[in-house]
């Protein structure tokens, strides 16, 4: 029989602890796919955040470090500027990049440092228990805004990959989603450009991927994809927010 499907090479072959639904172990599978695809497996190196994913240690089957929360990108910039052969990624949910990572990551846009960042936006707190997160949408509720978020208590979600187009720094920002299949193919080639994009010397590069977190958002997994595209879509909408390589509007 011909086997058309198969384990990166770049995922150890070990269960995973995410709850059945979760989008994570798709993305981990897509960026160890980018791994091998791009043959950088054996120079890669990833920071695990604290989170839903802290245990992405466990998963890749290349060097990986545990970081304080919120600092992925900062320990990212350290090992780039120290060992510039290796290829860095970041890989960080909302509450860890949005909240007490927001300064990391915002500076390290902001001088272009040549990492990946990999961001998983589910809207929630997850490991914590579902406490809002600076991408909570409004109205919705969790364990710390049980009526929902109120704007004049909570303020509004913040949306990321828009704020960092603003800097000249960050050279290719993309928001993907995991919710469905036709969307999981847009997402690797997302996470592959950024990849290609640190190969290529060009400076930081952010992939936000909009991911499914039935547990605390007390959603079944079949219902969550219709939470993503009816829900966070509208707030989060998917597209090429910066690419610094794409032609200036009204040029040839």
């Amino acid at each position: 029989m011909l086997q058309v499907n198969r384990r990166p090479k770049s995922l150890l072959d070990v269960k995973m602890h995410y709850c059945p639904g979760c989008g994570h172990g798709i993305v981990h599978r897509l960026v160890a796919e980018c791994l091998d695809e791009l043959e950088v497996a054996s120079r890669a190196v990833g920071v695990a955040p604290v989170g839903c994913s802290v245990f992405a240690d466990h998963y890749f089957a290349c060097d990986m470090i545990q970081g304080a929360h919120g600092r992925g990108p900062a320990i990212a910039t350290g090992i780039k500027r120290s060992k510039p052969e290796c290829i860095v990624f970041s890989y960080q949910g909302d509450g860890d990049l949005a909240s007490i990572g927001m300064a990391e990551t915002v500076h390290s846009a902001a001088r272009s440092e040549n990492i990946t960042v990999v961001f998983i936006n589910n809207s929630i707190y997850g490991m914590t228990g579902g406490q809002m997160a600076p991408t909570t949408l409004i109205g919705q509720p969790s364990t710390t805004s049980p009526k929902g978020r109120d704007v004049k208590v909570n303020g509004y979600p913040i949306r990321v990959c828009e704020l960092l187009s603003q800097l000249d720094g960050a050279r290719y920002l993309e928001r993907t989603s995991v919710h469905t299949a036709a969307h999981v193919i847009k997402t690797k080639k997302a996470l592959k450009k950024a990849f290609q994009n640190q190969i290529d010397g060009k400076g930081f590069s952010m992939v936000e991927v909009l991911s499914m977190c039935p547990t605390n958002l007390a959603i079944a997994p079949k219902d969550n994809a219709k939470f993503i595209a009816e829900k966070m879509l509208p707030v989060y909408p998917l597209g090429v927010y910066k690419d610094a390589d794409a032609p200036a509007a009204g040029g040839k």
